[in-house]
C-alpha cells in the first residue's frame, strides 16, 4: 500500500509539471494566458488632442474583428487567444499618462503597452516602461527618438514614418519646386514640433533656412488659439507656409489666415492632421480656394479617397466598420491608422510563437520584413536589431476638393 500512496504521488507530481511545462512561458508571462492576450494604451480621448480618439477605436475594433475570425491556423483571435485591448483616457496629458501607465502595468498586468499617443505622454513613461520591460510598442508618433535611441530603451518602438524624415522631404521639395522664396512656420512648441524643423532645417541646409526661413513661431498645445502667432506670420508676406501642428491648432492656423488676408503661395501641414476629416474642417472654416493646393506625406490608404474605393484592403477595412462600428465614420482614415497597428501587433504575434513572452514580441519586431494591407501598395515595414524604423517610406499628396491626390512617387525616408 506503501509503495501505491509512492507511486500515485510521484504521478501528480509529474502530471503537474508536464501540464505547466506545455503552457511554458505563457502561464509565467503577464497578460498571457491561454485564452487571452491583455495588452492596452493610453490615449487624449479628451482634452486638446482628442481628434486622435479614433485610433484607439479602430485598433479596439479591429481586434474585434481578429477575435472573430478564423485565422490561419483555423483558429479565432491569435493562436486560439482573445485580444483584450483597454484603453484609458489620459488627456494628453503626461502627469495622466504617468499614473494610468502604472495601472496598465502594475494592476492589469498587461503584456505590452501598444499604441500609446503623443510624444510628449510617450515621453514620460519611456524610462518606466523600459525599467519594468514593458514592451512600449507601435506607439502613435513619429518622434525620431523611437528608432534612434533603442540602444538606450530597447523596449520602445514606433511604427509610422518619423517627423525628422517627413520635415526632410518637405525641405528637399521646396528648394526644388520654391526656391529662393521666403517661408514662415508655424510649430508645436515641444519634441514632436522641434522634431519636425530639424527635419525642414536639415534639408534646407543652413544657409538657406537662415537666408530664407523668416519666421519660426511657437505655439503650446494647450494654447486656445495661434492669432498672435499668425498676425506675426502674416506681417512677412512669406510665400511658403508650414503648418507643424496637431489638428485642432491645423484647422485654427488656416481659419486665422483666410479671417488676416494672409495668402501664401504653397501651404505644407505634417500627416499627422493631412486626414481629409480634418482637412474638410478646415475648408468650412477658410474656404476651399484657401486650403485646396495644400502638400503633406502619407504612407497609410485612405478609406475617403473615392480613387481607392475599389482598393481590396479599403474595401475589406469598410465591412469591418460596417460589422463591428456601424455608428462611425469609416472615411476618417484614423480608424484605419488603428487597423494598420493592430495589424502590426497581430503579424508580430504570430511570429513570437505559441508561447509569446515580451521579449519574444519585441524580436518579433526587430525582424519585419512583410507588408500591411492598410498602407500604401509598395510600402514594406523592415526591420532589423539596428533598423527600428518599420515605416520609413512614403509620398508625397495634394489636397484639392476634400481628396488627397498622389503627387510622384513612394519615396524612402529612411535609406536603407
Amino acid at each position: 500500500m506503501r509503495k501505491l500512496i509512492v507511486s500515485a504521488l510521484a504521478l501528480v507530481a509529474m502530471l503537474a509539471f508536464t501540464v505547466s511545462g506545455a503552457l511554458g512561458g505563457a502561464e509565467q508571462t503577464p497578460g498571457v494566458s491561454a485564452r487571452t492576450i491583455t495588452i492596452g494604451g493610453t490615449f487624449p480621448l479628451t482634452g486638446p488632442a482628442a481628434a486622435y480618439a479614433p485610433i484607439a477605436t479602430g485598433i479596439k475594433t479591429y481586434f474585434s474583428f481578429i477575435n472573430s475570425r478564423r485565422g490561419p491556423d483555423k483558429k479565432r483571435g491569435i493562436m486560439g487567444r482573445q485580444v483584450n485591448f483597454k484603453i484609458y483616457d489620459d488627456g494628453y496629458n503626461p502627469a495622466q499618462t504617468v499614473q494610468l501607465t502604472r495601472k496598465l502595468v502594475e494592476e492589469d498586468k498587461v503584456f505590452a503597452v501598444m499604441g500609446q499617443l503623443g510624444t510628449e505622454p510617450v515621453l514620460a513613461v519611456r524610462s518606466y516602461l523600459n525599467q519594468q520591460r514593458v514592451p512600449q510598442s507601435l506607439v502613435s508618433t513619429g518622434a525620431s527618438y523611437w528608432g534612434l535611441q533603442y540602444k538606450e530603451f530597447p523596449w520602445t518602438i514606433g511604427w509610422q514614418q518619423d517627423y525628422i524624415a517627413e520635415g526632410r522631404l518637405y525641405g528637399t521639395h521646396i528648394k526644388a519646386n520654391h526656391a529662393g522664396k521666403k517661408i514662415a512656420i508655424l510649430y508645436q512648441n515641444d519634441d514632436y514640433g522641434k522634431d519636425y524643423l530639424l527635419g525642414v532645417r536639415s534639408a534646407l541646409g543652413k544657409a538657406y533656412s537662415d537666408t530664407n526661413i523668416v519666421i519660426q513661431e511657437g505655439f503650446e498645445v494647450t494654447a486656445p488659439n495661434v492669432t498672435s502667432q499668425m498676425a506675426k506670420i502674416r506681417g512677412t508676406g512669406a510665400a511658403i507656409f508650414m503648418i507643424l501642428a496637431t489638428p485642432t491648432h491645423t484647422i485654427r492656423a488656416y481659419a486665422t489666415g483666410k479671417a488676416l488676408g494672409y495668402n501664401p503661395e504653397q501651404i505644407y501641414l505634417n500627416s499627422v492632421s493631412a486626414t481629409a476629416a480634418f482637412l474638410n474642417i478646415a475648408v468650412s472654416a477658410a474656404g476651399a480656394p484657401y486650403v485646396n493646393g495644400s502638400l503633406s506625406v502619407t504612407a497609410l490608404k485612405d478609406p475617403s479617397n473615392p480613387a481607392q474605393a475599389n482598393d481590396a484592403a479599403v474595401r475589406e477595412y469598410k465591412r469591418i466598420m460596417e460589422k463591428y462600428a456601424p455608428s462611425l465614420n469609416a472615411n476618417n482614415q484614423l480608424y484605419m491608422y488603428g487597423f494598420g497597428l493592430a495589424e502590426t501587433f497581430v503579424q508580430a504575434m504570430y511570429k513570437a510563437g505559441k508561447s509569446p513572452t515580451r521579449a519574444g514580441y519585441m524580436n518579433a519586431l526587430l525582424s519585419l520584413n512583410s507588408t500591411n494591407r492598410f498602407l500604401l501598395n509598395g510600402v514594406k515595414m523592415k526591420t532589423s536589431k539596428s533598423d527600428h524604423f518599420i515605416v520609413s517610406q512614403m509620398r508625397l499628396q495634394r489636397f484639392n476638393n476634400g481628396a488627397w491626390s498622389p503627387v510622384g512617387p513612394l519615396v524612402e525616408g529612411r535609406p536603407r
